[in-house]
């Protein structure tokens, strides 16, 4: 009877959970993978709600992320994960944020950039077309961004993109306190209390909330700055996955409520994926079962005023297409990447790297720890 009680109550929550949780439409229309499923997770650097409202000041403060003007809508973190349709492992890479790439409509870009300067025109089209509601407003905006990102990183890769996840700032924080604190190890102790808000010892550790937020954005102070940050995020994520589905939490009705009501309130989805089908996909991330990495960026140059990272989209295509797949993408055939790519123009520094930049990212089948920078 307790059996069926506990099942009952979780099929609610993911039933509550699925009706509750935001959706996106701006997958319709886009191609399909045919062999195995391919998600894109965004996490989008805003203040705001999902109405567009400003997080509070007691809220920012947690997050340790200014007094909200920073940020805007990028997405600064990008990861593509490819679950095997036949099993074995699943395989994601991180998408650094600063890859100088082509943007429909907009020329070149940081990748970070496709989501907000998508939103903003939407919205601006919308002004003048005579919607005046903010929450509209808001929802139109955010609808294309999300499909400018997603068209600018299927375009990258040149894979197909199932499904995908949005979650904010204020989204990771909540989640991560809903797990009662994510366990991370670092080899080394940092302090960017300036920054991030980052002070930790090295070693293994559990983080709240507010800690874990400041563990994926620390940049500052890294050997490789926003590619040590990759490596953190893949390590949080992997750490988190194993926590969601340890025995601990699925045995605790509370702690599963306080989950999936973080997850109604911060998480979107495209609409063709509900609460119990993403669980179920994503339950591929734990026991080691994921080997996270980052793609090679080819050196640094000035974009618009700012450092960007040069990339070469024919070698990221291959590298992706052999990983997820076994084989190269038909459009990106021939021998290995030409140095320097096609993503802009400007004086760079670095040399090629034809594989992914550091060591892989994965925990062991007992859901041990990865150390990271």
């Amino acid at each position: 009877m307790l059996v069926v009680a506990l099942v009952g109550y979780y099929v609610y929550l993911f039933t509550d959970m699925s009706s509750a949780m935001a959706s996106s439409h701006a997958l319709d229309g886009a191609p399909t993978s045919s062999d195995g499923t391919n998600i894109l997770l965004m996490g989008l650097d805003t203040r705001k709600d999902q109405n567009g409202r400003q997080l509070s000041a007691a809220i920012l403060a947690q997050l340790h992320a200014g007094d909200g003007d920073e940020g805007g809508y990028n997405t600064n973190t990008l990861i593509l994960i490819h679950i095997p349709s036949g099993g074995g492992k699943a395989q994601a890479f991180s998408i650094p944020r600063d890859d100088a790439v082509a943007v429909p409509g907009y020329g070149t870009l940081k990748i970070k950039e496709a989501y907000g300067n998508a939103k903003a025109a939407a919205e601006q089209t919308a002004a003048q077309q005579g919607v005046t509601d903010q929450h509209q407003l808001e929802t139109i905006g955010r609808e294309a961004g999300r499909k400018l990102e997603l068209e600018t990183v299927r375009n990258l890769t040149g894979v197909s993109i199932d499904h995908f996840a949005e979650v904010s700032l204020a989204g990771f924080y909540d989640l991560a306190n809903a797990l009662g604190g994510v366990q991370v190890c670092l080899d080394n102790a940092v302090n960017d209390s300036a920054y991030s808000g980052a002070v930790f010892p090295a070693g293994v550790q559990t983080l709240n909330g507010a800690q874990s937020l400041a563990f994926v954005r620390q940049r500052h102070g890294l050997p490789n700055g926003d590619l040590d940050r990759t490596h953190r995020q893949q390590a949080f994520l992997s750490s988190a996955s194993h926590n969601i589905r340890s025995m601990g939490t699925i045995l605790d009705p509370f702690k599963l409520s306080d989950i999936t009501d973080a997850a109604k309130r911060d998480i979107v989805i495209d609409h063709g994926w509900n609460a119990l089908s993403m669980a179920w996909e994503m339950r591929s991330l734990t026991g080691g079962n994921t080997v996270f990495q980052t793609l090679p960026i080819e050196g640094f140059f000035s974009l618009n005023g700012e450092d960007a990272n040069r990339v070469d989209p024919t070698q990221i295509s291959q590298i992706i297409h052999s990983t997820f797949y076994g084989t190269t993408n038909a459009a990106a055939t021939g021998n290995s990447a030409p140095a320097g790519g096609d993503s802009g123009g400007g004086n760079d520094s670095g040399s090629s790297n034809n594989a992914p930049n550091g060591a892989p990212v994965q925990a062991n089948s007992g859901g041990g720890v990865p150390c990271v920078n």
